[in-house]
């Protein structure tokens, strides 16, 4: 254990022995120390002189500023104003320490430090995810602080020094650091790439949803896929060992991933088929509902009440669909009606037609028609067939208020509506005998004959004495 940190103590030694030279040889000295007062000065003149300037600036952006590139320079100003003016001010102590002699490599420091400040605050303004930004900025502005300083050799010599192996490949810590930086940069560019290009899919009139969905995603697993082999390749890890590791990543999707690999092959199916796209009205396994989107594995369907399910995607290929929108919007809607055998059939039907006028959802071509479907046990059976171009808006609904109107219109013109009903009729001779018990109503008839023709009265219970009124 000794042996292996015996070279890196030895390097740590030299690192703070170079340290030490520098400061001592740098900064610690009376002319180093005139130089980071007179920087000290220009930044605080700077910041007095800017807290008077910025709100007029600021205002004169608001009220004057009339393009984009106008306010956008303003605004770019108005953020680092402060920073341009203090070099300004260090570069005249340069240029004055210059004229009594003196090498002023600390103010230059400084104003080199400072244009590297700028630019990196102008640049985090354009990248969205601000964390990352600011991290970005930090790890940028070190390096390039190390290089002004003179710094940056031994302390890329130091992290050389710093190494690990790792399945026969060797890493440093200046290779992962530079790896780290790489992969922040790559995927940044990945991301913004694949929000550009689906900004431009989405505005590709000619082209469909599903076809959208799936270059959107197509194109970001490349751009992704791109920056990682990149940052791969960038931190020395020899590719073609991913060959081997292929392989056995095959043999484990076609066992222990085989159903989530079919929902994700089904996903690509359903968007090239264009077959169940977001904005269609299916009906799959129980569920009626309005596609709200088709993903990797599984497309979401969202119902009137409000939910939403999320069905994997093999389900669609495997198992009947209904796509109500699939070629046509349009939908015909079938209302059965009964009336009574003693109701006038053709008033019935024009009704039912009529009861469809006012409703804007119903389609006037076709035409909505009642027609007569056959006669019941109880009823006529009258069918009326609508056509509506909006199932997504729901179906129960329509029908309901058709049904409303068929109700009212009925009513309002005598049309009765059916109840089960059975007619008995006893034959004259019939063998069977109907006897009535009168028991103690009085209002029952004395005789059964008088209540039913043909019936056989039948005997009546005498009182029981005790009973009241006996």
């Amino acid at each position: 254990m000794q042996e292996q940190l015996a070279p890196i103590l030895a390097k740590v030694t030299e690192i703070f022995q170079f340290l030490e030279g520098w400061l001592q040889s740098h900064v610690l000295t009376w002319r180093t120390a005139a130089q980071w007062a007179a920087a000290l000065a220009a930044l605080l003149l700077a910041k007095a002189v800017w807290r008077l300037v910025r709100p007029r600036l600021a205002h004169w952006r608001d009220t004057s500023a009339r393009t984009v590139w106008g306010r956008a320079l303003l605004t770019g100003l108005c953020a680092t104003g402060e920073l341009i003016l203090f070099i300004g001010l260090a570069q005249l102590c340069a240029a004055a320490a210059r004229f009594m002699g003196y090498s002023p490599w600390v103010l230059n420091a400084v104003s080199q430090l400072t244009v590297a400040g700028i630019i990196l605050r102008l640049l985090t303004f354009a990248m969205p995810n601000k964390v990352l930004a600011r991290s970005t900025a930090t790890v940028v502005w070190v390096f390039v602080s190390l290089q002004i300083l003179g710094l940056l050799t031994p302390f890329t010599a130091f992290l050389e020094t710093l190494s690990f192996t790792m399945g026969g490949s060797t890493f440093t810590a200046l290779g992962a650091l530079k790896g780290l930086v790489l992969a922040i940069i790559l995927l940044h560019a990945a991301a913004t790439l694949s929000r550009f290009a689906s900004g431009r899919i989405a505005s590709m009139r000619e082209v469909s949803p599903s076809v959208k969905v799936l270059l959107d995603k197509s194109i970001k697993v490349a751009l992704f896929t791109v920056a990682i082999l990149l940052v791969m390749s960038g931190v020395g890890i020899n590719l073609t060992s991913l060959a081997i590791f292929s392989s056995a990543l095959g043999v484990g999707i076609g066992f222990g991933l085989q159903t989530i690999i079919s929902n994700y092959v089904a996903g690509v199916i359903l968007l090239m088929d264009r077959s169940v796209k977001p904005g269609d009205t299916i009906e799959v396994g129980g569920v009626f509902g309005v596609v709200s989107g088709v993903n990797g594995r599984f497309s979401s369907v969202k119902t009137r009440d409000g939910k939403e399910y999320l069905i994997p995607n093999e389900h669609f290929v495997t198992n009947e669909v209904i796509n109500w929108t699939y070629s046509d919007a349009d939908v015909r809607l079938r209302i059965p009606v009964g009336v009574s055998y003693g109701s006038d059939v053709d008033k019935a039907l024009r009704l039912m037609e009529e009861s469809t006028r006012g409703l804007t959802r119903i389609l006037t071509s076709p035409e909505p028609r009642a027609l007569l479907m056959g006669f019941g046990d109880s009823s006529v059976d009258l069918e009326l067939r609508a056509w509506i171009a909006d199932a997504r808006d729901g179906v129960s609904n329509i029908k309901s208020d058709v049904l409303r109107r068929i109700w009212t219109s009925f009513h309002e013109n005598g049309i009765e509506f059916p109840f089960p009903q059975r007619d008995v009729l006893l034959k004259p001779g019939s063998s069977l005998a109907v006897t009535v018990d009168r028991g103690r109503d009085p209002e029952l008839p004395d005789k059964a004959s008088d209540m039913i023709p043909g019936a056989v009265p039948g005997p009546v219970p005498d009182k029981d004495p005790g009973e009241p009124g006996a």
